[in-house]
C-alpha cells in the first residue's frame, strides 16, 4: 500500500515536469515568481525557479515522509496512523503540484487573479488537511504538536478531533473568500484562527485535567 502512494506522488511529479517542459518554448527567460499583498508582481525569477520549487518541492515532499517513519521514536511513530500518513503526503504533494501550475500559468503570460488562485489552493488545502487531522495518532512531526498534546494522549486526541472542525472550517471560508475577491486579510485571519484555536484549546484541556485530578486527590 505504501508503494502505491509513493508512486501517486512520484506520477504527480512527472505530470507537472511533463506539463513544464510542453510549455517551455512559451515560457520567457525571466517569469514572475512573486506577488506583493495587492497581487502586483513585485519579482521576476529564471524559469529555471519553476523546475526547482514545484517539481523539487514534491520531490523534497517524498523524501521527508519517506524517511520520517525511520526518524519517529518508539510510541510516537508517524506510521502508526496508516493509510492518513501517506494520505497527507499526497495533499502536501499535491498542492506543490497546484501551485507550480499557479506560477506556470502566470509565467505564460496568462491574465488571472493570482492571489484568489493561491488562497483558494490553500482554502483547499486546509479543509483536506482538516479532514485527516482527527486520524493522526500522536507524533513528533505532524499536527498540532504543543508540550500539552504530545505530554497527554487524550489531549492529542481531542485537540485534533477540534482541530479538524476548524480546519475544515477556516478552509472553506478561506476558499469562499477568495473566490468572492474579498481581501487577503480575511483569508489570513481564517487560517490562522483555524490553526491557533486547536492550539489554546490544547492548554485549556490540559489545565482542565489538572484541576480535575486535584480535586480528586483531595
Amino acid at each position: 500500500m505504501k508503494t502505491r502512494y509513493f508512486l501517486t506522488g512520484l506520477a504527480l511529479v512527472a505530470l507537472v515536469l511533463g506539463l513544464t517542459a510542453f510549455y517551455w518554448g512559451e515560457l520567457p527567460e525571466r517569469v514572475p515568481v512573486h506577488w506583493n499583498a495587492e497581487g502586483a508582481i513585485d519579482r521576476y525569477g529564471s524559469r529555471w525557479e519553476l523546475v526547482l520549487f514545484g517539481p523539487g518541492m514534491m520531490l523534497g515532499t517524498l523524501l521527508l515522509f519517506a524517511v520520517l517513519p525511520w526518524l519517529s521514536p518508539r510510541r510516537f511513530k508517524v506510521e502508526d496512523s496508516g493509510a492518513t500518513y501517506l494520505r497527507l503526503m499526497l495533499i502536501v504533494v499535491a498542492m506543490f503540484a497546484y501551485f507550480h501550475l499557479v506560477l506556470l500559468w502566470a509565467g505564460l503570460g496568462k491574465r488571472f487573479d493570482v492571489l484568489a488562485a493561491v488562497f483558494g489552493g490553500l482554502g483547499l488545502f486546509l479543509a483536506l488537511l482538516g479532514n485527516l487531522l482527527g486520524k493522526v495518532r500522536r507524533n513528533f512531526y505532524i499536527g498540532i504538536r504543543t508540550p500539552w498534546t504530545l505530554a497527554d494522549e487524550a489531549n492529542w486526541y481531542a485537540t485534533h478531533r477540534l482541530a479538524g472542525k476548524t480546519m475544515v472550517a477556516g478552509g472553506v471560508l478561506v476558499l469562499v473568500f477568495a473566490l468572492l475577491g474579498l481581501p487577503w486579510w480575511l483569508n489570513v485571519i481564517a487560517m490562522l484562527g483555524a490553526s491557533l484555536i486547536p492550539v489554546g484549546y490544547s492548554l485549556w484541556y490540559c489545565k482542565r485535567q489538572e484541576r480535575r485530578r486535584g480535586m480528586n486527590e483531595n
